[in-house]
């Protein structure tokens, strides 16, 4: 089992940054590869950006790269999403997720294992 628990959230401007985090905890946080997904009612659940165990691929939606970055800290068992340049279109709950399968972030092949409650992220124009 592994909770994870996200933070970060809150009101932004339009060029604007936040840093998410994702604090995850229970067994071997480590061994998994996180994500971070974005929702918006009414909307399809959207990959934002993955990252692997090591940190060493990533991954990113188009409509994020060059904006976002996802980072992970294994000694702090903690993921992160730093947002750059936010547009209100950025706006949504954004969810932090884990699965054992890399492709299950990039190409949503199976819903992630693990889900955290979310984090809301405002951009106002």
């Amino acid at each position: 089992q592994l909770q994870l628990v996200e933070s970060g959230g809150g009101l932004a401007q339009s060029g604007g940054s936040l840093r998410l985090s994702c604090a995850a905890s229970g067994r071997s946080p480590d061994f998994y590869v996180y994500g971070w997904f974005r929702q918006v009612p009414g909307k399809e659940r959207e990959a934002v950006a993955c990252i692997s165990t090591g940190g060493d691929v990533k991954h990113y939606a188009d409509s994020v790269k060059g904006r976002f970055r996802i980072d992970r800290d294994n000694a702090k068992h903690t993921a992160y999403l730093q947002m750059n340049s936010l547009k209100p279109e950025d706006t949504a709950v954004y969810y932090c997720a884990a699965d054992f399968e890399l492709d299950a972030c990039i190409y949503s092949l199976k819903p992630m294992d693990y889900w955290g409650k979310g984090t809301l992220v405002t951009v106002s124009s």
